[in-house]
């Protein structure tokens, strides 16, 4: 009786065991599978916070401690004061809640991949924000692809239509199709030395059929339509093909111009629409841009009026696409380095 006892004993504690791994198993596989489903998560950071945390720790540090002591004497009554006129708002129905300066960063690639976050960024701000707040996008993109930046650019014009203020900051370059996305704002603001502009079209091509012709390489494209395929890389290109291909460069660059000149009507369209590009000062001139002041400026006088809040939606990636990416970034910054050297700018 007593082996029964003890193996009963054993037997359950096995299942109990069993039972436990089992729950656990299922409780990883299904917290993965929700990840898995899950492909970003949005980051909400308080940045009025981070300015006030910043400006006391500098305080804490520039008085004596006598002054100090005064200091936070009077902070904590301020504080008190505050949070009793804040409680009677509340208590009588009147309390006032503060303005919100949402502020995203966009800093595009040459496909505008980027556009996947934006996009979750705006719908998140739409739900909450109202006309009295405002949203600060902080540009950085010397332009890239048409249909990319064409994305990012209807983005952010959801905010327009839905009469939420929009500001673009612009401190070191929005060329091309970057200028495509911040002339949509309300009010665009720039660095001195910031670069905009470059409203215009490029393409290159390189072609290897001279190359391949030398060595005895046969090269054969099939197509069915007469312009599926204007110029090749690797076939013999024709003055009717180059011809195509430049008039498909035009009818862009027309209704590039046409949007731009739609979103700040007042600009000389003729006179910018030439594929140059400019430092801040002179884009202020020429009325690419209204104020000349940086994101940083912006967001600390907003601070004094409204709360700072930045939106960021974060995508996760596996270790393949993060090595992936850090050699996508290098190459993209070389080819950045050369066409900034050579005050060269996709569109």
């Amino acid at each position: 009786m007593e082996f029964l006892y003890e193996y009963g004993l054993f037997f359950a504690k096995a299942i109990t065991f069993v039972i436990a791994i089992i729950a656990i198993v299922a409780t990883v596989a299904g917290a993965a599978h929700k990840q898995k489903n899950k492909k970003g998560e949005l980051e909400v950071t308080d940045l009025s916070k981070q300015f006030e945390d910043v400006e006391h720790e500098l305080v804490e540090h520039l008085l004596t401690k006598d002054e100090l002591k005064v200091h936070e004497k009077e902070l904590k009554k301020q504080e008190k004061a505050d949070a009793k006129a804040q409680a009677k708002a509340v208590k009588e129905g009147t309390l006032e809640t503060k303005p919100r300066l949402f502020v995203l960063d966009f800093k595009g690639s040459i496909d505008a991949k980027e556009v996947e976050s934006l996009r979750e960024e705006v719908s998140a701000v739409l739900t909450v924000a109202t006309a009295d707040d405002e949203v600060l996008v902080r540009l950085e993109s010397g332009g890239g692809m048409v249909h990319g930046y064409g994305l990012a650019s209807s983005q952010l014009d959801r905010l327009q239509k839905r009469g939420i203020p929009l500001t673009v900051a612009v401190d070191k370059v929005a060329a091309s199709g970057g200028y495509m996305m911040a002339c949509v704002a309300d009010k665009i603001i720039s660095a001195p030395f910031a670069i905009l502009g470059s409203i215009g079209v490029l393409a290159q091509i390189p072609n290897f059929h001279k190359l391949l012709k030398k060595n005895n390489i046969d090269f054969e494209q099939l197509t069915a339509g007469e312009y599926k395929r204007t110029l090749t890389m690797f076939g013999e290109n024709t003055d009717k093909g180059r011809e195509k291909f430049v008039e498909e460069l035009e009818e862009t660059h027309v209704l590039f111009k046409d949007f731009v000149a739609e979103h700040r009507p007042s600009l000389d369209i003729a006179q910018v629409a030439t594929g140059e590009h400019w430092f801040g000062i002179k884009a202020k001139e020429l009325g690419l841009v209204d104020d000349i002041q940086t994101s940083d400026d912006y967001m600390h006088l907003s601070a004094k009026e409204k709360k700072v809040v930045s939106i960021k939606y974060v995508i996760r990636k596996g270790l393949s696409e993060k090595l992936g990416k850090a050699a996508s970034i290098g190459i993209e910054n070389t080819i950045g380095k050369l066409w900034q050297n050579n005050r060269i700018f996709p569109s």
